[in-house]
């Protein structure tokens, strides 16, 4: 089925913006595979992979760690797992990105223990990066350059890979192979140990640059028209320099890799391509809830009190459009948002703007409908915050925890039409209710978003209306 593929700017500058810098990671990672298997065109969708790993690292184990899917693939941008980015040139056969990416290695920030205590941490990065794809079939060659531009490890990496599709029904089955030129700076960085650093059982090494290899076999199995199961198994096998470093562990690196994704839009015309489908404006107005008036307690209405003894605010705008609208004929809409706020810490903090990126899901089947339309939303997506607001600051410090301006972003509310109650026409499509600003860390299970415990909430109030 055909699909108008279109863009935002406003998608640009959230990718753009999208790029703190988290810690406690174990081992070397590379999403190209789960990014290249779920790039459909025309394609927004969300959902999760879980991935068990074992770490590089002597003494360090295996980690398991969620990774949030937030895909969108426009015309012109597109943002995957771990990567945002522009497509410079796009065809059936060929594409040139630039992107920027997250580095998800290094070692854990907390209980490094035996062969890497007392060294310094190895935080993850940011690369910026080109790649191209050359797709025939009898299969993709791969190319991609990718340096820290974050000035953690001065890093530069070069990787090369094949990969081959094999399509039934409901499958699709992808065999992989990458080889990775990483240069002195990068492997020095995460598998060095500095003259500082020496122990009696820890002799200072520089490994140098090295070539790594990893085989994959990665998967996507179609349940519904929409819905997707992910797996996959790879090895990977580490430069014979890098194996010979006193804390890396010899042998290669298993990793396994399940998870989900529902996609809005790549198995059928969606209706935010729709011209007629409308566009809603959303404002807002919201106060930081009170200690312990957590999500779950503010939408169960056990706890709806306010923070009045350090109190801060949020104010915003939202634009959304349809997805879906009566998903299998059923009252159930989903609605893509993009939206600005701005928080005002009142001098706790420093005041600075959000941007928020979400799915949401709008049920609107209540028997009383017909005469009051009342519709219950849920909204996931991805939350960057220009400064980390000060509910999260002091809430993280009380626990002795880090804290992320990226993190998950959840949007529960409720809300009745305006034009029922007035019996107003020209009112018939703006909406008044309450919802929750939530952010979140996904209980410090992601890599991604800094492996935060935690987060902050705001009770708001808007008023939507479709233009």
């Amino acid at each position: 089925m055909s699909h108008r593929n279109h863009s935002s700017p406003a998608a640009l500058f959230l990718i753009m913006l999208a790029l703190s810098i988290t810690h406690d990671a174990h081992g070397q990672t590379s999403t190209d595979h789960i990014n290249d298997l779920l790039s459909d065109p025309g394609s927004a969708g969300l959902g999760f992979v879980v991935r068990t790993e074992t770490s590089p690292y002597k003494d360090a184990g295996y980690r398991t760690d969620l990774l949030p899917l937030y895909l969108y693939e426009g015309t012109h941008f597109f943002l995957s797992a771990d990567r945002i980015g522009i497509k410079l040139y796009n065809s059936d056969e060929q594409r040139l990105d630039v992107f920027l990416a997250q580095r998800l290695e290094g070692f854990p920030e907390e209980q490094r223990n035996g062969v890497l205590e007392g060294m310094d941490l190895r935080t993850t990065s940011a690369d910026l990066g080109m790649a191209y794809a050359n797709r025939q079939p009898w299969g993709t060659l791969r190319a991609a350059v990718l340096h820290d531009i974050t000035s953690v490890s001065h890093g530069t990496e070069v990787r090369l890979g094949y990969s081959y599709d094999w399509r039934f029904s409901r499958w699709v089955l992808r065999p992989d192979f990458t080889v990775s030129f990483r240069d002195a700076n990068l492997n020095n960085y995460y598998y060095g140990v500095k003259p500082q650093e020496a122990t009696a059982v820890r002799p200072a090494y520089e490994p140098g640059s090295g070539v790594n290899a990893t085989l994959g076999l990665y998967a996507t199995y179609t349940v519904l028209q929409n819905l997707r199961l992910i797996g996959g198994l790879s090895a990977t096998y580490l430069d014979s320099d890098v194996r010979k470093s006193p804390i890396v562990r010899n042998g290669i690196q298993p990793a396994l890799y399940l998870g989900a994704v529902y996609d809005f839009g790549s198995h059928h015309d969606a209706a935010w391509y729709d011209d007629n489908s409308p566009t809603y404006l959303k404002v807002f107005y919201g106060r930081a809830a009170g200690a312990g008036c957590h999500m779950a307690n503010i939408v169960t209405l056990s706890c709806v009190s306010l923070d009045n003894e350090n109190p801060t605010s949020i104010t915003g705008v939202q634009i959304g459009r349809p997805f879906i609208r009566r998903l299998n004929d059923w009252p159930l809409d989903f609605v893509g948002y993009i939206g600005l706020l701005y928080r005002d810490d009142n001098g706790l903090a420093t005041n600075g703007l959000q941007i928020d990126m979400y799915m949401k899901a709008f049920y609107y089947g209540f028997p009383w409908s017909r005469w009051v339309e009342t519709r219950l939303g849920f909204g996931y997506g991805l939350s960057y915050a220009e400064h980390v607001p000060y509910t999260e600051i002091s809430s993280q410090a009380r626990r002795e925890r880090e804290t992320s301006r990226l993190l998950n972003y959840l949007d529960p509310s409720i809300d009745v039409n305006v034009g029922d109650i007035f019996r107003s026409k020209a009112l018939k499509r703006t909406y008044f209710g309450f919802g929750v600003s939530h952010r979140s860390g996904i209980f410090a299970s992601s890599r991604l978003l800094g492996n935060v415990d935690g987060g902050s909430n705001y009770i708001y109030t808007y008023l939507e209306t479709a233009l």
